[in-house]
């Protein structure tokens, strides 16, 4: 057991906490390929395996997603609580939760506090606050990011006794047995790891890497630094005013895998993903619109209740040149408008910026940042 009363104590004196600070993340084409029953269903051995260090080609039928990372997210604090308990407490959403170590009953208001117990932490309690008040998760992965965050904060007080790679099967597990989400693993790896970076997607492991299992996928990064500036310069998002549970949309994408046009439909996407991974990539910015355009009118036939709420800001966008992606499942009402051409996308923000709030963005390099630590 690892008892923190006597050492958190001291860090709050000092000023300076145990925290990390976890990022949201910008989905987009490839979006749901990472849910557990997609990434099975839709999975077969690579050819060329032997090659897969080597160029992509040999992944464009496999399930992936590109995360980006945006400095929107949730900061995690560990601060000292009575030994014996512990707690968890978000100041966004004004809930507490407090237990005796070893008693933590395994519900969805305890998927966090679940954590802690987990790694056998005693004496602490996690205070958690989204670094923008008011957006709460707006389809950027808001739960999914605290939940990683958790993970990785426990995980650092604990010694570090998981991977990275078991950091993101955990977090991913927790949130959907628990009853918290739909997930899969990209908003999860998104922390981790960050930047602009492609994943494609392993569901049992990375083949002849039998140390490897659920949450691995092979990475590659798709942007330097400095070329962050040509992405942000034709992405914002703006809020729709309409939010919804993000597992109503998941439920029914998860349904139609199920019969035959649906899977068929779902299939379609892992050649848009890859276009989409591509186009990032050669920064071709009019493949990347064409792959959010198809992506979009793929999801919406699948479930025409992902539109809901962003018909306007479709319509405007299309007005200016411009095209429009509801992030997550469409849930958190955030809304992702997109255009090859920056003059037409700031043409099109002070258009919509007289009816919906825009949430301001940079890319980072980074899922997260450790600050404070490690503790002596």
């Amino acid at each position: 057991m690892f008892e923190l009363r006597q050492v958190l104590d001291e860090a709050l004196q000092r000023g300076c906490p145990p925290t990390v600070i976890a990022y949201n993340r910008i989905d987009g084409p490839g979006s749901s390929l990472d849910l557990r029953e997609f990434q099975q269903a839709l999975w077969s051995l690579p050819d060329g395996l032997r090659e897969m260090t080597g160029g992509c080609e040999w992944s464009r039928g496999l399930p992936r997603t590109v995360g980006i990372t945006i400095d929107t997210g949730t900061r995690i604090q560990a601060l000292p609580l009575q030994a014996g308990l512990v707690g968890v407490r978000s100041i966004e959403y004004g809930t507490e939760v407090i237990s005796k170590r070893g008693e933590v009953l395994p519900t969805k208001e305890n998927w966090l506090l679940k954590i802690l117990e987990i790694f056998r932490l005693s004496g602490v309690m996690f205070v958690l606050q989204n670094l923008r008040a008011g957006i709460q998760s707006a389809g950027l992965g808001g739960s999914a990011t605290a939940t990683t965050g958790v993970c990785i904060l426990a995980n650092e007080l604990a010694g570090r006794p998981l991977s990275n790679v078991q950091l993101v099967s955990m977090a991913s597990r927790i949130e959907q047995d628990f009853g918290v989400s739909i997930t899969g693993t990209q908003e999860q790896s998104n922390v981790v790891f960050g930047g602009v970076t492609d994943y494609v997607w392993f569901p049992w492991g990375v083949p002849g890497c039998p140390e490897s299992g659920y949450g691995a996928s092979l990475r590659f990064e798709l942007m330097a630094h400095d070329q962050y500036s040509q992405l942000e310069s034709r992405m914002a998002i703006f809020h729709s005013g309409h939010a919804r549970p993000s597992t109503d949309v998941n439920a029914v994408w998860r349904h139609a895998l199920e019969t035959p046009g649906g899977y068929q439909l779902h299939a379609r996407k892992l050649e848009l993903a890859y276009a989409f991974r591509e186009g990032l990539r050669l920064q071709n910015w009019r493949r990347v619109f064409e792959s959010i355009e198809a992506y979009r009118q793929i999801r919406t036939q699948l479930c025409p209740a992902y539109m809901d709420g962003c018909v306007e800001i479709l319509g405007r966008a299309e007005l200016h040149g411009c095209t429009a992606f509801p992030l997550g499942a469409g849930g958190g009402g955030g809304v992702l408008v997109f255009s090859p051409d920056p003059v037409a996308l700031q043409s099109l923000r002070k258009d919509l910026m007289t009816v919906y709030r825009e949430i301001p963005f940079h890319i980072r390099s980074a899922g997260h940042e450790l600050i404070n630590l490690p503790q002596d």
